[in-house]
């Protein structure tokens, strides 16, 4: 990559703003984005790394890029200013009096927790020469670049029908946290407690009585059951799943995968200098052409014509008329 489209990329995405699509972990290590749309870490390992350090991001959150650095084989984008904490400029001042520095003591303050994190554009060999925009197309599968509300860029990356439930504020067996946070908002009490089997659950409540109340059932991160008790003492139940994350997580690779298949290039009129509207002989019916004329033998020539130039005429020839010969 050459300087200037290396100055190009740093001036096109510092400070540039965009809506997650994918979760990111706190820690050091952030997401790394490969050049041909895979995303690690992902699935379960994405999962327990989100457990045990804590979301940095998540899903439709707004992000800003705070830096970028561009390597041999990788650019390294840092969002909400990274995963470490960075000391102001004043702090970096030092002061003294005839060589012997002072100690200058900082207004006391509780100690910054960085919440940032970092996402790694990997390449194969090396960094191609690539626009901004060009480059925010790369982003797509893990940041929205797009002019949306938070809650339009998550929505977009959940399934239809999960996004037709969240519009109508519905809990369904299979949906995440982040999912029923968007349908039903934070509930007011959570309780955790094992079942019949022994297994931890965490169970979010929605409502008081004398309302419906709704029980959501979490085991991990995913719901398992939904239970409303309405106000006529009717109880609904469903443990059913209604909605499977890891099929949709599967198609999305699926169609990535597909569109990187070349697709044959559409077949083309062609090239022509008529004016428009003018007609084209192509369509028109074709008449036979007229046959070339049959090759003249040099030897054969036609009387009429006289004889050749280079041949003597004739001895028995009468010549008639005034040929200007005296006597004839």
């Amino acid at each position: 990559m050459s300087q200037q489209t290396r100055f190009y990329i740093i001036r096109g995405l510092q400070s540039e703003i965009a809506f997650a699509r994918k979760p990111f972990p706190m820690g050091t290590k952030g997401l790394t984005l490969r050049e041909d749309g895979t995303v690690s870490p992902s699935g379960s390992q994405l999962e327990k790394e989100m457990a045990a350090l804590g979301p940095a991001v998540r899903p439709g959150d707004r992000v800003r890029i705070t830096d970028v650095r561009v390597g041999k084989d990788f650019i390294l984008f840092e969002l909400n200013g990274g995963p470490k904490k960075k000391k102001k400029w004043y702090e970096h001042i030092q002061g003294g009096v005839s060589g012997v520095p002072t100690v200058t003591k900082t207004p006391d303050r509780p100690p910054e927790n960085p919440r940032g994190t970092l996402l790694t554009l990997a390449f194969k060999d090396f960094v191609p020469e690539i626009s901004p925009d060009a480059l925010k197309e790369m982003l797509q599968p893990v940041l929205d670049f797009s002019s949306k509300s938070a809650a339009e860029a998550y929505l977009d990356t959940i399934p239809p029908k999960a996004k037709e439930a969240i519009k109508n504020h519905q809990v369904l067996v299979g949906m995440d946290q982040d999912m029923v946070i968007y349908a039903k908002g934070r509930p007011e009490k959570r309780i955790r407690e094992t079942d019949e089997q022994g297994k931890p659950y965490e169970e979010w409540i929605y409502g008081e009585p004398p309302q419906d109340v709704q029980f959501v059932r979490f085991r991990g991160p995913e719901v398992v059951q939904v239970k409303i008790m309405k106000v006529d003492g009717q109880k609904i139940v469903r443990t059913e799943k209604e909605v499977d994350l890891k099929e949709v997580r599967e198609a999305e690779v699926r169609k990535r995968e597909q569109e990187k298949v070349p697709k044959p290039e559409p077949v083309t009129s062609r090239p022509t200098l008529r004016r428009p509207g003018e007609a084209d002989d192509s369509t028109a019916p074709r008449t036979t052409a007229p046959s070339a004329p049959e090759p003249v033998d040099p030897n054969q020539r036609d009387p009429n014509l006289g004889p050749p130039r280079d041949q003597p005429p004739p001895q028995n020839l009468a010549l008639t008329g005034d040929t200007g010969a005296p006597g004839q």
